[in-house]
């Protein structure tokens, strides 16, 4: 067993049972439905919470307590020596400050490193893996914090929305701008780079969506990530909202055009992102493999 924990939270779309095979902790992300709250994966299911959504009811997140993080903590450290968070970007949720924020107390400073390397969903996963390869490498808590926290920005996401609804009810565009793109079938791509979610480009099809999502990543190796003639050197992988078919699909388009980087990862965005896109999102991501892989 490693000196290390390694600890993340649900936004990975690591499942409890993976993190019971991996050997890590992952703290489930609070949601609030018609005056419930539910935990992800404990007792809300992806299909619970698509439902919900299709049927129009009203979810909404929040932090999770101090309780259940430092809970986990707790549990966590009974048989490391210390521990890595990898909590969602700090540019999408309060949660990673606060956990800085308890990280510095008593019995927690000194031995809880909260990372903070600005990534969420497939390439939030991609830190927790990382992680656990640095913690294999006998890897202590402040260096695998030091590590990933420097290697933050050599990562993109890119995701293609089906619909502008979500959006415009989570108050991010405006119903005139909504509705608009309603009217002219747009099929928005947003990046995630860094602490931002912002608007990348404007598709008219689910092709052309695809098209931009390819030639972004393609730049981003290109210019930032060691270049295409480098075998092995992305992890490449495909996130959905509940769109499991047309991310298989696309799996085998872009396998076929980076074969040099092997499987492309499949897997469901975030329930917290999927809250503000709605079901039928498709992600294509990038993440710059570490050097310690080849050491």
């Amino acid at each position: 067993m490693s000196k290390t924990a390694i600890v993340c939270d649900s936004n990975t779309a690591i499942t409890q049972a993976q993190a019971k095979e991996k050997g890590i902790y992952v703290l489930p992300y609070p949601f609030h439905i018609e005056g419930e709250t539910y935990y992800e994966d404990i007792s809300l299911t992806t299909d619970q919470f698509y439902q919900k959504l299709n049927d129009k009811i009203d979810v909404a997140t929040s932090q999770p307590s101090p309780e259940s993080v430092t809970g986990l903590w707790d549990e966590a450290l009974k048989d490391h020596e210390d521990l890595v968070y990898i909590p969602m970007s700090s540019g999408l949720s309060g949660s990673c400050s606060s956990a800085y924020g308890y990280s510095q107390e008593a019995p927690y400073k000194g031995r809880v490193y909260v990372i903070d390397n600005q990534r969420i969903s497939v390439t939030q996963r991609q830190s927790v893996l990382d992680a656990m390869m640095l913690a294999d490498k006998g890897k202590n808590a402040k260096e695998i914090c030091d590590i990933l926290t420097e290697d933050k920005f050599n990562s993109s996401i890119y995701i293609m929305l089906d619909t502008l609804y979500y959006l415009k009810k989570g108050g991010r565009i405006t119903p005139a701008v909504a509705a608009l793109g309603s009217l002219l079938r747009l099929k928005p791509v947003l990046q995630i780079q860094g602490e931002k979610l912002d608007t990348y480009a404007k598709a008219r099809t689910v092709k052309q969506g695809k098209e931009i999502m390819i030639e972004a990543v393609k730049h981003d190796i290109e210019n930032r990530f060691g270049g295409l003639d480098n075998p092995g050197g992305v992890f490449l992988s495909i996130a959905h909202t509940h769109n499991l078919e047309a991310a298989l699909e696309f799996k085998a388009e872009v396998e076929a055009l980076f074969p040099q980087f092997g499987e492309v990862h499949v897997d469901e965005l975030s329930l917290v992102i999927a809250c503000h896109l709605g079901p039928g999102a498709l992600a294509l991501t990038a993440t710059k493999k570490l050097e310690y892989y080849n050491n």
